[in-house]
């Protein structure tokens, strides 16, 4: 919260922005992977994009704040 005021409101909406962007890409990107091309079933294909997402949110963190 403290980033919030050190950058700016319109920067960190930005900033946050990227970073919902990078994991939702991350995760639909999986999801179709998973379910259509390597036929998993949903649960794993659901699995497989959480943890992607979670994995491109904090690389797009780490990249936002360097």
């Amino acid at each position: 919260m403290g980033d919030l005021i050190a950058i700016g409101g319109a920067e960190a909406v930005k900033k946050w922005g990227s970073v919902a962007m990078h994991a939702a890409v991350a995760a639909a990107f999986m999801f179709l992977l998973q379910r259509f091309f390597l036929n998993a079933t949903q649960e794993t294909s659901l699995l497989w994009a959480l943890i992607f997402a979670v994995c491109a949110a904090g690389l797009a963190y780490k990249q936002s704040i360097r």
